[in-house]
């Protein structure tokens, strides 16, 4: 305990952080590897204390005794003994179920918690999984390797997974030292740690598991390094055909794969090969809803040894399913955020594996290998007109109505105007929105029905230069490489989307000379602010300050 200490630990398993405290960035730090934080008003924020939390942390093998020793040497009051004990009892509990491999055809769950074992025994949920009974747990059939960790997380109790991995078929693939432009090439080194920490020499207990990395610090790089000492024939799945031409350029550049060898699984072309590239959305297709998925059995049917998934806090729900299927595969989850709207975490947990490596985005910033990047919020009163129409519409309707406030284009256009010599994009969530401003100010756009060779060509003149503001709708949230891009505009969201908050960010987070600026534009005293504090937390939770101004 220390009484001057910038953290205050609660019985419901929150802690309050003084963010005015001279240790609270080392504290905050500290807080991300076991907690998460839940709001972040002006002087304390508030983290909670999970058991997935944990897991992740017990995975990432941060030790037990370190945090213990830390929360309590910044710890302000006594720590309430409940908390104390609950840390420990979900920090333990990853590991006490660890999955065996018996046979092809059989695998061994063994639980080495007695009152664990004696819940899952009495649990009738839970009997269709056992083949038969020992002493330390139970044999269950290995097709049930992935319906068994999803059916045990949903009740609390995390399985580690040894069970080991299919070769796959091989591919001769390595890393170049020059890439095709002549650049010498190599790994930084936090992305080595990352391949090290998911392959782990290529034994069984790694080849599962997430890298939670900032966007622009290269998490398309890492996964080629994962390819390169798995060996084998791999499966990418992205979030659309950008992402695609972008996978498959990065392969050709950096790697020694010829064009032959990589496959694009899309609307526009269907082929498979040694190294193929598709999106989550070909994998969930279907012609009408009562269809039935057409492209699923792309896991299933061919001999992978790893599958990667791109911008994986993404990943739909049927692909959550065929996924329990293919537990034998290495699975590789690439994120900026392990933060889904839908709440699905340990889905991502269970199926694809722990978290394996973490670096915070402001570690990352510090060393120069991401942008510094300054946050500003600008709020606006609502015109009267539309101040009326809010006032009396529905509450569903409210949201977008402060959204499309129509005094943004006059800031917009302001802003722009003061960054006359950056690479400025202007995102939105609505079509009509994005539409005016672009027409009004007349400026290239880019939504959903923008023809993919006029995509690709506005993409191109904006790295060139040749096109100094481009305006875009939410296509544009993912996996879009614009690496000179230093200024974003945001005039509207997906409500309070952490993910898409921290996504847009990434956008101009390539390494520059100076510090970019991303700038977002809410209606005061509405909905959408409210909303803008949610969106905020998993920035705030990094790091990043948002700035508060007032536009008349």
């Amino acid at each position: 305990m220390n009484d001057s200490g910038p953290l205050i630990v609660q019985s419901d398993h929150t802690i309050m952080v003084e963010v005015a405290h001279p240790q609270y960035a080392e504290c905050r730090d500290f807080l991300n590897s076991f907690a998460e934080l839940v709001k972040s008003p002006e002087f304390i924020h508030t983290y909670r204390i999970t058991p997935l939390s944990l897991w992740n942390s017990a995975a990432l093998e941060t030790g037990m005794d370190e945090i213990m020793s830390r929360l309590l040497g910044y710890s302000r009051y006594e720590i309430p003994s409940n908390v104390l004990f609950d840390i420990r009892e979900w920090y333990e509990t990853y590991g006490s179920l660890v999955l065996e491999k018996v046979s092809e055809d059989s695998l061994r769950l063994r639980i080495s918690d007695s009152i664990i074992l004696n819940r899952i025994q009495q649990d009738n949920d839970l009997e269709r999984f056992w083949l038969k009974k020992t002493e330390d747990g139970f044999l269950i059939a290995a097709g049930e390797r992935g319906n068994l960790k999803h059916a045990l997380v949903k009740i609390g109790y995390p399985v580690k997974d040894t069970c080991g991995y299919v070769p796959g078929a091989p591919v001769d693939l390595s890393l170049r030292n020059i890439d095709s432009d002549g650049h010498a090439f190599d790994l930084r080194d936090y992305q080595k740690e990352a391949v090290d920490a998911f392959y782990q020499a290529g034994s069984t207990s790694g080849g599962s598991g997430i890298i939670v990395l900032a966007c622009g610090s290269g998490k398309t790089i890492i996964g080629l390094g994962v390819m390169s000492k798995v060996g084998s024939q791999s499966l990418i799945i992205t979030t659309n055909n950008v992402s695609v031409h972008q996978w498959r350029e990065e392969l050709l550049s950096r790697t020694t794969l010829v064009d032959e060898e990589i496959g694009e699984f899309t609307g526009l072309i269907k082929e498979i090969k040694p190294i193929t590239i598709t999106t989550y959305q070909m994998l969930t297709y279907r012609r009408t809803k009562e269809d039935p998925l057409l492209n699923l059995d792309i896991f299933t049917e061919h001999d992978w040894g790893l599958i990667i998934y791109d911008e994986v806090h993404l990943l739909p729900a049927p692909v959550f399913r065929a996924t329990t299927s293919i537990q034998a595969r290495r699975r590789l989850g690439l994120t900026a955020t392990l933060v889904r709207e839908d709440g699905k975490e340990d889905d991502v947990f269970a199926l694809i594996g722990p978290k394996r490596y973490d670096v915070p985005w402001k570690t990352l910033e510090s060393k120069g290998f991401i942008a510094e990047a300054i946050c500003l919020e600008y709020r606006l009163l609502l015109p009267p007109k539309e101040e009326l129409e809010y006032a009396h519409a529905p509450k569903r309707q409210r949201f977008r109505i402060a959204a499309e406030n129509s005094r943004k284009l006059a800031l917009v256009e302001e802003l722009i105007c003061n960054h006359s010599d950056d690479s400025i994009l202007v995102i939105g969530q609505y079509i009509a929105q994005v539409e005016k401003i672009a027409k009004r100010l007349n400026l290239p756009i880019i939504t959903g029905k923008t023809k993919h060779e006029e995509r690709k060509k506005l993409y191109a003149d904006f790295r060139k230069g040749r096109i100094k503001v481009l305006v875009v709708s939410k296509v544009a949230n993912f996996a879009v490489d614009l690496p000179d891009a230093n200024v974003m505009i945001q005039v509207s969201g997906a409500f309070g989307s952490r993910q898409e908050e921290a996504q847009r960010l990434g956008r101009i987070l390539r390494p520059k000379k100076r510090a970019s600026c991303f700038y977002t534009l809410v209606s005061k005293g509405t909905d959408e602010q409210n909303f803008a504090v949610n969106r905020q937390l998993f920035l705030v939770e990094q790091g990043y300050k948002y700035q508060i101004r007032y536009y008349e």
